[in-house]
């Protein structure tokens, strides 16, 4: 049965909407008294703050992007007039750009959601391998091990032999920190003669800042008995969603509201179609709303069950930029790898054409087009693609191992726009 860090991750979802609708717009009503930027942009988008009444309303304000947000603080240093000038600071973070970063209290719930679905608690020895200089990373994870009653090691990033010499002496039971260095860890290990599995007691890991690939995963559970969990946020709004035991899905934190949407125009896409994510995290200091993170991923509204009634985040995909937009929908080169990774790791390209006013979308997929268990592969094949990228494809061509070549485009948009003029 699981065991909830709160009664929050069992609410029903309309009343934590309402929850969150209240809690928004008091920070922006507020951030409109206290804060010349809120005001000014509220002013210049011709917005009457009455018109926020629901969460879907955000959609009038703009989408603030981490480049935005560097102009910002630039211009109107050091917080791009998004600060509250009449409330104390407790700690002030600095990230490359510079962005300067006005933190909540140590009593915030910051990542302590995140470990606690992961089962680490009291009792549990955590070596914190991400680093404690000016960046928010290691203090504000080693908050969150603190307030699940973990014992922190702030080892941040200390050489691997003497990260190995800490879990050794220190009974370390829990890693929190990228998944390449723990496994720089576990080899450096390795090279000085321990079974990592059978010498250590390190069984349970946390990741973020970096993705967890299924190879890598599956490398530290099953051969080294360490149970993952991968943590989704970003510096300037914290924690946004987590994996539970399920691992179906990240749960989306209590405290922040998540909107996927069309980088383009900044509105909302709907439920299961792939986007932005946009953040806005509720707070009485730093009045920084729809966050657009850069990151490309969906929205699953299905329950998990493992109880929580929060929605979740279908991993990340990529990244703007990255991605191509096919019949409203975005394909991302991670998705496509994901494809390859479940057909034997195939090769695979996607090529994007354009027929009168409609796009047209062919896959090549290196090999014959052979049986399969759940019938023909071309069968398989097309339903997986359209589950995973939630678009349909014309044409799947079957060419032969090698034709692609070693260094090939995974995505090839060929359509000329200008024809369209």
């Amino acid at each position: 049965m699981t065991v909830f860090f709160d009664d929050n991750e069992c609410l029903p979802v309309l009343k934590r909407e309402r929850k969150r609708r209240d809690q928004i717009t008091r920070m922006l009503r507020k951030g409109y008294r206290k804060s010349s930027r809120i005001k000014t942009l509220f002013d210049e988008h011709r917005i009457d703050l009455s018109e926020i009444k629901t969460l879907n309303d955000l959609q009038l304000l703009p989408v603030i992007s981490r480049e935005k947000l560097i102009e910002m603080e630039m211009a109107e240093p050091p917080f791009g007039g998004l600060y509250n000038a009449d409330t104390q600071i407790d700690r002030i973070f600095i990230s490359p750009g510079p962005v300067y970063e006005p933190h909540l209290s140590e009593d915030d719930f910051l990542w302590a959601r995140a470990y606690h679905a992961a089962g680490i608690g009291k009792g549990d020895v955590v070596l914190n391998a991400f680093s404690y200089h000016m960046v928010a990373a290691g203090l504000t994870f080693h908050g969150g091990l603190r307030r699940v009653g973990a014992t922190v090691i702030p080892s941040g990033t200390s050489s691997s032999e003497m990260q190995v010499q800490m879990i050794r002496d220190l009974g370390v039971t829990a890693y929190t920190g990228t998944p390449s260095f723990l496994l720089s860890i576990i080899q450096k290990a390795e090279g000085m003669g321990y079974a990592f599995k059978r010498d250590f007691k390190l069984r349970r890991a946390c990741f973020a800042a970096e993705p967890l690939q299924p190879i890598l995963r599956k490398k530290f559970e099953v051969e080294y008995g360490i149970d993952t969990y991968q943590m989704y946020g970003a510096t300037e709004v914290g924690d946004i969603a987590f994996e539970c035991r399920q691992k179906d899905g990240w749960h989306i934190c209590e405290e922040v509201y998540v909107e996927i949407v069309d980088p383009a125009t900044g509105k909302r896409m709907p439920h299961g179609s792939f986007g932005e994510v946009v953040v806005t995290r509720p707070n009485d200091i730093f009045f920084l709303f729809r966050f657009g993170t850069g990151d490309l991923s969906r929205i699953i509204v299905a329950p998990c069950s493992c109880g929580r009634t929060s929605y979740r985040l279908d991993g990340i995909v990529g990244r703007v930029g990255e991605a191509v937009k096919v019949r409203g929908m975005f394909i991302a080169p991670s998705q496509l790898k994901k494809i390859s990774e479940k057909f034997n790791d195939r090769k695979l390209q996607l090529i994007v054409t354009r027929s009168g006013h409609e796009d047209r979308l062919t896959v090549k997929l290196e090999g014959e087009s052979d049986s399969h268990d759940d019938g023909s592969l071309e069968a398989y094949f097309r339903e997986y693609f359209k589950d995973l990228c939630a678009v349909r494809m014309d044409v799947l061509e079957f060419v032969k191992a090698g034709a692609l070549g070693e260094k090939y485009q995974l995505i090839i948009d060929w359509r000329d726009w200008k024809e369209e003029k």
